[in-house]
């Protein structure tokens, strides 16, 4: 196939097309907290998910009142699952002094079964929330890795963003609760 442009009418055209690409995706100056709400400082968006015990829990209840810890899991994670025993023991530890735990598993409605399973297998304590829809997942983390946590301080501001979980991870963010609580 032959070319009709010349290689710096290329070279440009890429130029300009790059450059269009990147002025669609970028979000202006006012839709740069909608583009990222859960930017740390930031004040994280509101929501309203059904729990699993049937209640319905909103965010907005508990900024400003507690340090909020939205960690949000699947039951297809093996990470996840390795993370939530010690997440529950973060929760029952500091509870009393105002911290919790929202457990967001973005597992699909056919999930519903194995979601109550693995938390009842593992004793967690803390409230189960189900984004089914995966439309809170999306406001936090669009790429929907899993486990993700994001860590509210009593402000109502997020402090940090956490993607994936080790062995270690526990205790930085026992650090990182204890700072938020003071």
């Amino acid at each position: 196939m032959r070319s009709y442009l010349s290689r710096s009418g290329r070279v440009a055209l890429t130029l300009l097309l790059a450059f269009v690409a990147a002025a669609c995706s970028a979000p202006s100056n006012s839709q740069a907290s909608a583009a990222s709400p859960s930017a740390t400082g930031t004040q994280p968006p509101d929501f309203e998910l059904n729990a699993l015990d049937g209640s319905s829990v909103r965010l907005s209840s508990y900024l400003g009142k507690h340090v909020v810890l939205i960690d949000f899991w699947a039951t297809y994670c093996e990470p996840c699952l390795r993370s939530m025993p010690a997440l529950d023991s973060l929760y029952v530890k500091y509870k009393d002094q105002g911290f919790v735990v929202f457990g967001v598993a973005i597992d699909g409605p056919d999930s519903l079964s194995q979601v109550r399973a693995d938390v009842q297998r593992l004793g967690i304590r803390f409230p189960i929330l189900l984004d089914q829809d995966t439309r809170v997942v999306a406001l936090y983390n669009p790429k929907t890795s899993a486990p993700f946590s994001v860590l509210i301080g009593k402000q109502g501001n997020v402090l940090l963003r956490k993607e994936g979980y080790t062995t270690d991870s526990s205790a930085a963010l026992e650090r990182d609760i204890v700072a938020a609580l003071q």
